[in-house]
């Protein structure tokens, strides 16, 4: 995934629709990257909120049931 604007309707997908749940599910996972868990989609030089909320567009990580 290179486009760098990832559409937040392909997010909320992750979520049931609730952007809301989508802010905690992407700050969590920003936290678990930063505190130094492997990412699940490589990409140097990203950041780790970039790159959570890339896991997030590709369906890497989802709100938990």
């Amino acid at each position: 995934m290179e486009d760098k604007n990832i559409p937040l309707e392909k997010l909320l997908d992750a979520t049931s629709g609730s952007i809301y749940k989508l802010t905690v599910l992407v700050a969590k996972r920003a936290l678990t990257l930063a505190d130094g868990e492997k990412p699940l989609v490589e990409k140097p030089g990203e950041k780790a909120l970039q790159n959570a909320i890339r896991e997030i567009a590709e369906g890497k990580v989802k709100e938990k049931e």
